[in-house]
């Protein structure tokens, strides 16, 4: 059936790619309907969308009634005018990184005023539910993956940080390192950022020197803190001495650089992009809890899936084999693996005892 996106409710099975003023959809076919999702649709005005008789839990889906209100001639003239939620703030950062970023690339210094205007408001947003931050990979595509890339890093890394205690002026300065991590890739060439397949070895070595390219540019800032120009440079290293641009080792990785290396991985994983295919976020967490005792901060792992794997009986997932299901036990040394009782038979599988199926993404939590 074909709804007004204010008669969606959180549930809704999309049934067709919503498309808007691009070559690629907003919303995905058979993506479940949350409440970030409805306020993308009005971001984007979209005014239709097709949606399937019952909802993820089985229920019918009854619309209510769309009554089509009457528009001032204000809200004609900017209709997004007073919508202030969290997706609206980060597209609205998204689309300011990519204008500081054009300035970057013809020249211009680093405005770290308007850089704190752009990502501290939304940090202190996602601290107050950081479920939104975890939902961000759906809303960045091939094209404009780069863009999204620097603010949900920047979210991420202050996430982490919280959730490691660290104070709230450090929460800050930690999502401003995620946030500048990437300013250098202005210094590398354009063909190399767009180009649609694998890198050659020469260019992937162009690629490498955007962490100092990036302190480079963050050196310029005096009253930038030193540790995030550290961070910044330091967040393609790896303990064992594997990352780069130095190749430095454990002992003399700064703390910031730590938190946004696992951060800049998470994301740009479960992200699509150019020539990679996005992976589930929780393959994606089993995957880093493999590699952390060789390339990441067992700590800062250990923190990033207590902040992500949050949940509670009574949660509805999707599963990677497309069936759905509602978490019924949780045991704390695998939070990837639940319990989960399907809703097509009521079988109740422990996801430990099936390597092949994971969870796909978070369908609803209990209300």
């Amino acid at each position: 059936m074909r709804v007004h996106p204010s008669q969606l409710v959180p549930g809704c099975m999309v049934l067709k790619d919503v498309m808007g003023q691009t070559n690629h959809p907003i919303i995905e076919k058979n993506t479940v309907i949350k409440p970030i999702h409805i306020t993308v649709l009005h971001k984007f005005l979209i005014e239709e969308i097709d949606v399937g008789p019952k909802l993820a839990s089985g229920e019918v889906f009854k619309p209510e009634e769309y009554i089509e209100e009457e528009e001032s001639e204000d809200a004609k003239n900017n209709p997004v005018k007073g919508i202030t939620s969290f997706a609206d703030q980060y597209l609205d950062a998204v689309q300011a990184y990519k204008s500081m970023f054009k300035n970057w690339q013809a020249g211009s210094s680093i405005d770290i005023t308007k850089v704190r205007k752009t990502i501290v408001p939304l940090i202190h947003e996602a601290l107050k539910d950081k479920s939104q931050v975890f939902m961000l990979h759906h809303y960045s595509t091939k094209e404009n993956y780069f863009y999204h890339h620097s603010i949900a890093v920047g979210l991420l890394s202050s996430i982490i940080a919280n959730q490691m205690n660290f104070s709230q002026g450090e929460v800050i300065q930690i999502g401003l390192t995620g946030f500048l991590s990437d300013a250098g890739m202005s210094k590398i060439e354009e063909r190399i950022m767009k180009k649609r397949g694998p890198l050659t070895s020469l260019e992937f070595e162009e690629v490498k020197k955007h962490p100092t390219y990036s302190y480079r540019l963050l050196e310029k800032i005096p009253v930038l803190k030193n540790e995030v120009r550290l961070g910044v440079l330091q967040h393609h290293e790896r303990r064992d001495g594997s990352g780069y641009p130095i190749g430095i080792a454990e002992d003399k990785l700064h703390p910031y650089g730590k938190i946004v290396a696992v951060s800049d991985m998470y994301h740009a994983m479960t992200s699509e992009r150019i020539y990679k295919t996005k992976k589930s976020p929780f393959k994606v967490i089993e995957e880093m809890m493999q590699d952390q005792f060789g390339k990441f901060d067992h700590k800062v792992v250990q923190a990033f899936i207590d902040s992500m794997t949050n949940f509670s009986t009574g949660t509805k997932v999707k599963l990677s084999n497309n069936q759905e299901g509602e978490i019924v036990f949780i045991e704390a040394k695998t939070p990837t693996r639940p319990m989960v009782r399907l809703f097509h038979n009521d079988e109740i599988i422990h996801l430990k005892n099936y390597r092949d199926i994971f969870i796909e993404e978070i369908v609803s939590n209990p209300s």
